[in-house]
């Protein structure tokens, strides 16, 4: 991650300024991450305010450790996608973006938009009695002790398809053209090569670590809920996350920061910010919802970096689909979740 991919075409006083902003922000990240980690080990209680059953009887310190590990097995992650697409030719994602005043303008106006989207799902779904609406469905990777109603899983699916991937992409696909968005391979054979490599070892990691509950369901049990959470997490979660933010911001942030490491960073934040109403998270008090923000950016920050990196490695924002997301984790943990959901039989 300390190697930009691409810097700004020009003096060679502009690509030192961008490596320097570059290291910048990440000694700043480091500096939060840090700062972040002690606050929660001195002030959080015994008892986190969290609905998740999955880590339930982890004290906040056991977290802590899964946190920093996680992130370790990110690094570890990224580092392998460099040295798959070491000898690929450059995607030239930063050629894709628009010239800085535009990109600011419609980065701009598209965190703006995603901002009313979590406003909007919010509004919508407690009017039903529903879960806020966020990037996850109430209950993902961690489980839920509340009820979650069908209906509820299909107003959510829905609801993350049209604001996040079908506006979006309907307005930037007028504009640009689907190898700008990150939506055309140009290199398929390491795109297979890197997806091939990265689901393997995603799944490995999750299976070792995560120890999913799908293998104890019966095989036509298993085949019919896959299925369905396959169908339901790729419409709710992976195209939403997939159009919004790796085909359309992560070529504007390399653009306005020239710097691929603050791009991954920021796509990471980004990612993060739209599962801030995960139905996990408290906002009862001042200390809960700092808590909620503070776990949330510690959950996600590293997954959305990982995508990101892809996104910029590659240029195709559909590797980071298959190698990342729709099937590791969502099918492989979600699975047993919708299979209660739906009472899949």
């Amino acid at each position: 991650m300390g190697v930009d991919i691409e810097t700004p075409r020009g003096s060679e006083g502009l690509q030192r300024q961008s490596r320097r902003s570059a290291r910048g922000i990440l000694r700043t990240a480091i500096a939060a991450w840090v700062g972040a980690n002690v606050a929660v080990a001195l002030t959080a209680p015994d008892d986190l305010p969290f609905d998740w059953p999955a880590r339930a009887d982890s004290a906040p310190w056991e977290l802590l450790l899964e946190t920093n590990l996680a992130l370790i097995q990110v690094l570890l992650m990224i580092g392998v996608v460099y040295w798959l697409t070491r000898r690929r030719p450059d995607p030239r994602v930063l050629d894709r973006a628009p010239e800085r005043t535009r990109a600011l303008r419609e980065t701009v106006g598209l965190l703006a938009y995603g901002a009313l989207g979590l406003l909007g799902g919010f509004v919508l779904a407690r009017a039903f009695g529903w879960h806020p609406f966020g990037l996850h469905l109430a209950g993902s990777l961690v489980g839920t002790h509340e009820h979650v109603a069908r209906a509820e899983v299909l107003a959510w699916a829905g609801y993350n398809l049209v604001v996040y991937a079908v506006v979006p992409l309907l307005y930037f696909r007028r504009r640009y053209s689907p190898t700008a968005l990150g939506l055309r391979s140009t290199a398929p054979r390491n795109d297979l090569l890197v997806i091939g490599v990265v689901l393997v070892l995603e799944t490995w990691f999750q299976v070792v670590v995560g120890r999913p509950d799908l293998f104890e369901l019966p095989a036509g049990q298993l085949l019919r809920g896959a299925s369905l959470t396959f169908a339901l997490y790729f419409v709710g979660t992976v195209l939403p996350a997939m159009v919004f933010v790796y085909a359309i911001l992560i070529p504007r942030f390399l653009r306005l920061t020239g710097s691929a490491t603050a791009t991954v960073l920021y796509g990471g934040l980004t990612y993060a910010g739209l599962h801030l109403w995960d139905a996990w998270t408290s906002f009862d008090s001042p200390g809960s919802a700092a808590l909620s923000v503070v776990f949330v950016v510690f959950t996600y920050l590293g997954p959305g970096m990982v995508k990101s990196f892809l996104t910029l490695r590659t240029g195709n924002a559909w590797v980071h689909v298959w190698a990342y997301h729709a099937f590791s984790p969502h099918t492989l943990i979600d699975t047993p979740h919708i299979v209660e959901v739906f009472r899949v039989r």
